[in-house]
């Protein structure tokens, strides 16, 4: 009986998993396996390779044929190597960096939330603009405020007047 080591497909149509196991080269490409190696997910990034190695070594050693793709995926770990003793025997595997407890997040947030001052916390939020027309002030006139308010004296207006002439000549 010739035993090969192959891909066998699972996953959704377009996210796929694959276990690598040892069946018989006469089953169907998902039928039924002898033993199951390891996983390999190509949509992670890096792509997500565990193989069993010890295992890996006894089907080599026993004859087990791998397949192109297993055969580039035991390259990669480096179990290739090792059966057949060349250098590089560590492989080429990426491994994704460890991902940080969300309990260790949460943590850092509370304690930098707690260091900052309350004021520059929070920022109160802008006043909505209203679309109704501002109420718009006619201008005011000399001669309008003088008849507006017959008690009211002149001389501050001239005041006002002669301190706005006087600004650009002072500029």
């Amino acid at each position: 009986m010739a035993v090969k080591m192959k891909l066998k497909r699972l996953g959704k149509v377009h996210a796929p998993q694959y276990r690598i196991v040892v069946a018989d080269a006469r089953t169907a490409r998902n039928g039924r396996a002898i033993e199951e190696l390891g996983i390999y997910q190509p949509m992670d990034n890096p792509s997500v390779i565990r193989v069993n190695s010890e295992r890996v070594q006894y089907w080599l050693g026993v004859g087990a044929q791998p397949t192109d793709a297993v055969a580039a995926i035991l390259k990669v770990t480096g179990d290739w190597q090792r059966f057949k003793g060349l250098p590089g025997a560590e492989g080429t595997l990426q491994v994704a960096e460890p991902k940080v407890a969300k309990s260790v997040v949460f943590e850092a947030a509370v304690k930098d939330a707690a260091s900052e001052p309350k004021a520059a916390a929070r920022k109160p939020k802008a006043e909505p603009v209203k679309d109704e027309p501002a109420a718009i002030e006619p201008a005011v006139s000399e001669p309008a405020a003088a008849s507006a308010s017959p008690d009211a004296p002149a001389e501050p207006v001239a005041e006002e007047s002669a301190a706005v002439d006087s600004a650009p000549a002072e500029a």
